[in-house]
């Protein structure tokens, strides 16, 4: 049985552990997850020159996806480009999903998702995620984003700003800490058993 949290500006938090998968999705919500490769860590450390003190906790997760549909399909901003993949790839790993609730209609909801799928096929934001990179380092405020472009957690910020979502930042600068903080998404406690997200797929 998935661990739920109490409700964060309508939202309802789910944690589903290694071999747990998530029942009764709705599409227009959202997961995020945290993987151990080398890109992974790279956000995570990324994302810590950001987030300091009580907020640090929330480094913990770097990458997010979106749901659009009831059968648990995902669009996600991968390395290859934005790909439609399936919840089903989550399964052997931890990851929460953030239930929206009353947070969105029936009409967010599909708006979210149209637009979601009109990015499908498009590129990563390489660009984005350097610009992102250099921002933190240098403290500087410029920021620019490509057309056509998307890292993980920027698409489903675009998308929760088909909700009621209203962000601190421009959307090419979200990160999944970001989405984190902002749906008050707690990591699990040390020592939690992560698993393993399956190998991505082909676009």
């Amino acid at each position: 049985m998935p661990q739920t949290f109490a409700p964060v500006k309508g939202a309802t938090i789910e944690r589903y552990g290694p071999g747990e998968r998530a029942s009764n999705l709705q599409a227009g919500d959202f997961i995020l997850t945290h993987g151990s490769d080398f890109f992974g860590n790279l956000i995570r450390l990324g994302q810590a020159l950001r987030f300091h003190g009580e907020d640090r906790k929330y480094t913990y997760w770097n990458h997010a996806a979106l749901i659009v549909d009831e059968q648990g399909s995902l669009i996600e901003a991968l390395s290859q480009g934005v790909c439609e993949t399936n919840i089903s790839h989550y399964t052997p790993a931890e990851y929460h999903l953030v239930r929206l609730g009353s947070t969105a209609t029936d009409e967010d909801r599909a708006e979210a998702v149209r637009f979601a799928r009109s990015a499908v096929g498009d590129k990563y934001g390489w660009l984005t995620i350097t610009n992102i990179g250099l921002r933190l380092l240098t403290g500087g405020k410029l920021a620019f984003e490509v057309d056509g472009q998307f890292i993980c957690s920027g698409l489903v910020a675009r998308a929760m700003e088909r909700t009621r979502a209203i962000f601190n930042r421009n959307t090419e600068g979200i990160m999944p800490a970001d989405l984190a903080k902002y749906y008050q998404v707690e990591p699990p406690p040390p020592g939690t058993p992560k698993g393993k997200a399956l190998p991505a797929i082909a676009c």
